[in-house]
């Protein structure tokens, strides 16, 4: 009898739901809490600010204890970890997750899918981390794939999540280099990752920190940059359009929360390096590679190059499945966050309009396009050089010191993509050197200057007198 009953009660909540036009996530806010649960992805390590930075740091549970004291009002939290963004779309469109992030195409498959449902229909609100250039996104090969270049993947199979923007960055490649015959698989990043490392593909094109974190570990090597589209790639935070309007503080207090952790890993990249690669189990070198300075640029602001970016991947969506047409100028709204930057004293329309990244390494005389770092194990800070041959002076003289090098960075002499100097392919062209990241990048600048020679990385430190 009382299972009888308990099964009668949970089909008349859920039918209360259904013609109330409420979620059971509402229902359960009759309680006097207000609950807020937060799609995110710890390994996509370009949404920390929305995500694994933001929670660790715990700023929007701040925030909402701050409103709380003000109003009475109680706010409950809710963290869900997820690999890709797709479930985190699927848990949207169930109503049951109110505030997500993720990158660029699946942004878009979420406005796109989510628009025909009232309950579920979610705008873009912030920015996380982008590249103008399209370096978020990499294809890599196994260590000794005698791949070269994208051609040589013609007839092979590549691992991908499809829908996601490595997926994007790999069609987009092959169809403007006119590359067929390439066998998609559509595997989740460390499925794909463990495919390439048995042999069952030839190859992997993920977003970040897959393509950095398997050539950190000797497991690949990078075959193509993203960057070479030279299309602006993005991470960033989508709501529920009903759980704004009914709770619009909310909103807010992430967007100020967002900031806050922009702020924090701006001013502070190397803690917040550590703090990410804890709480997501990435190595702090990875991670570093991508969130420390010259890397992403983390900025929330909607610049409208980011969203032209957005209305041209369009096209992509709707080749490879069934895409809903979707107004992005109607699903960006920038409007919550103009309001939070005001409320801060700040100018959002000149940080819109900024497009150097927040984070530059070194002091402001010294160029992004050369400057280095170096990270010395055992230092709590690392060593700027203003280009990458005082790099290689610099290890080879901590090396000779008997200091153990824990990372090396340098930006790609080509595309300005940060990278590992010892996983870089190296030039000595008359007295300097120069990193690439991809064979293919070196090949092309010697083509181009013939006096260069190519080396390898301890050639490149014992050369660099």
């Amino acid at each position: 009898m009382k299972r009888h009953i308990a099964r009668l009660l949970s089909v008349v909540i859920a039918a209360a739901s259904l013609t109330s036009g409420c979620s059971l996530e509402s229902l359960s806010e009759s309680s006097g809490v207000v609950n807020v649960v937060i799609g995110y992805q710890s390994k996509t390590i370009n949404t920390v600010t929305a995500g694994t930075l933001l929670r660790a740091q715990g700023y929007l549970e701040r925030r909402l204890a701050d409103i709380t004291t003000r109003t009475g009002t109680k706010y409950s939290v809710r963290w869900q970890d997820y690999d890709t963004g797709a479930p985190i779309t699927a848990q949207m469109l169930a109503e049951k997750i109110d505030i997500g992030s993720m990158g660029d195409y699946p942004l878009l498959i979420n406005g796109s899918k989510t628009q025909a449902n009232p309950l579920a229909h979610t705008e873009m609100v912030s920015v996380t981390g982008y590249n103008s250039k399209g370096a978020l996104n990499m294809v890599v090969v196994d260590p000794d794939s005698t791949a070269t270049g994208l051609s040589d993947l013609a007839g092979a199979k590549v691992s991908a999540s499809v829908g996601s923007a490595g997926h994007g960055t790999l069609v987009r490649a092959l169809d403007r280099a006119g590359i067929k015959g390439v066998q998609v698989l559509n595997q989740q990043p460390q499925v794909g990752a463990s495919a390439l490392e048995s042999g069952q593909v030839q190859g992997l094109s993920q977003f970040v920190a897959w393509p950095g974190l398997l050539v950190y570990q000797g497991k690949a090597k990078l075959l193509y940059d993203g960057a070479e589209l030279n299309l602006p790639t993005l991470h960033g935070v989508v709501v529920r359009r009903t759980y704004a309007a009914s709770h619009p503080e909310v909103l807010a207090a992430f967007l100020q929360a967002q900031l806050d952790a922009t702020d924090f890993l701006n001013q502070k990249p190397l803690q917040a390096a550590r703090i990410v690669a804890q709480a997501s189990g990435l190595p702090q070198e990875v991670v570093y590679l991508y969130n420390g300075p010259g890397g992403t640029s983390f900025d929330t602001t909607l610049k409208p190059s980011l969203v032209d970016a957005l209305k041209n991947d369009v096209p992509y969506l709707k080749s490879i499945g069934d895409f809903a047409d979707l107004d992005v100028s109607g699903f960006v709204q920038d409007g919550p966050l103009r309001t939070v930057f005001g409320a801060r004293g700040l100018d959002y329309d000149a940080a819109r309009a900024a497009t150097a990244n927040p984070s530059l390494l070194g002091p402001n005389f010294l160029d992004p396009a050369l400057a280095s770092e170096l990270w010395l194990d055992g230092s709590d800070t690392t060593q700027t050089l203003a280009n990458p041959t005082s790099l290689l002076r610099a290890v080879r003289d901590a090396i000779a010191h008997g200091a153990k090098v824990r990372a090396a960075y340098v930006p790609d002499a080509e595309l300005g993509t940060r990278w590992f100097a010892d996983k870089a392919f190296w030039v000595q062209d008359g007295q300097s050197y120069r990193p690439f990241g991809t064979l293919a990048g070196a090949r092309r600048y010697l083509t181009a200057h013939p006096g260069g020679v190519a080396v390898n990385y301890q050639q490149a430190l014992g050369g660099s007198l």
